[in-house]
């Protein structure tokens, strides 16, 4: 019986939020694995960053900056990155955006929006700009980010939550209408992971308190942690799994401690 394959050799992987926190921990972990990876987030600095600690360690890197709210953003990322390395065989959806913070009916329709823009629309824009290109390849790999709020209510937190669930159906959906084209789609829902983006959580000492006593392990991911199973959904090792969503929390959503 031959071993599981996490090589990634040959393949091209664009990540997107991959200027920092999750997204760079996985582009980082791809191209220690061989593949070559597109990073994709607003700001050209972030990437650029990035892009040189990959090439230090001997890997190949694109940053460009784009936006995944604008749908001719994500097609002239896909358009350079197949004119420059052939195509796309591995996408990772992790940008995401909540500037909503607090009680779900306090929200504004235009957070809703912004939210929804990015942390679903942009999963799809991606997606859809992407599978053409894999068709072509053979097939393919899409990961999406989603988060163990799209399964349980997080405080303070609703529509975050409520587009996180979106992100989760989105993953069986695309699961069941692409296994026909060899590309496995699955989602990954970390627990609270330490990152700029959770800042406003673990730097509050009450809130921070009060979400580790949900967390059987006590503490916050570091987003090193997630990089492990989003190798094995990019890889020919996970060639059966698809519809998928793993969680990497700690333990947190069996817990009795987790809720509002």
């Amino acid at each position: 019986m031959s071993q599981p394959n996490f090589d990634l050799t040959g393949k091209v992987a664009l990540v997107t939020g991959a200027s920092r926190g999750i997204g760079q921990a996985i582009a980082e972990a791809y191209a220690a694995a061989r593949a070559k990876v597109v990073l994709v987030s607003r700001k050209q600095a972030g990437l650029d960053a990035v892009a040189e600690i990959i090439r230090g360690n001997g890997g190949e890197a694109l940053p460009i900056a784009a936006h995944t709210g604008s749908d001719e953003a994500v097609t002239a990322v896909v358009q350079q990155a197949t004119e420059t390395w052939g195509g796309i065989d591995i996408v990772v959806n992790n940008a995401a955006t909540n500037p909503h913070f607090g009680p779900l009916l306090t929200a504004e329709e235009s957070q809703w929006d912004k939210i929804y823009d990015v942390n679903v629309k942009g999963y799809f824009r991606v997606a859809k700009a992407c599978v053409p290109g894999m068709r072509e390849r053979g097939g393919g790999k899409i990961i999406n980010i989603a988060s163990i709020a799209g399964l349980k209510p997080q405080p303070m937190m609703g529509i975050y939550c409520v587009s996180k669930a979106a992100v989760l159906m989105l993953t069986q959906v695309l699961a069941v209408e692409l296994a026909g084209d060899n590309i496995q789609v699955n989602a990954i829902a970390p627990g609270f992971v330490k990152t700029k983006f959770s800042a406003a959580l673990w730097s509050n000492p009450q809130i921070n308190e009060m979400v580790l006593k949900t967390i059987p392990q006590g503490r916050m991911a570091e987003p090193a942690e997630l990089t492990g199973m989003a190798l094995y959904l990019a890889s020919e090792a996970s060639s059966f799994t698809t519809g998928a969503t793993m969680l990497v929390d700690g333990g947190q959503l069996v817990s009795s401690g987790i809720g509002m």
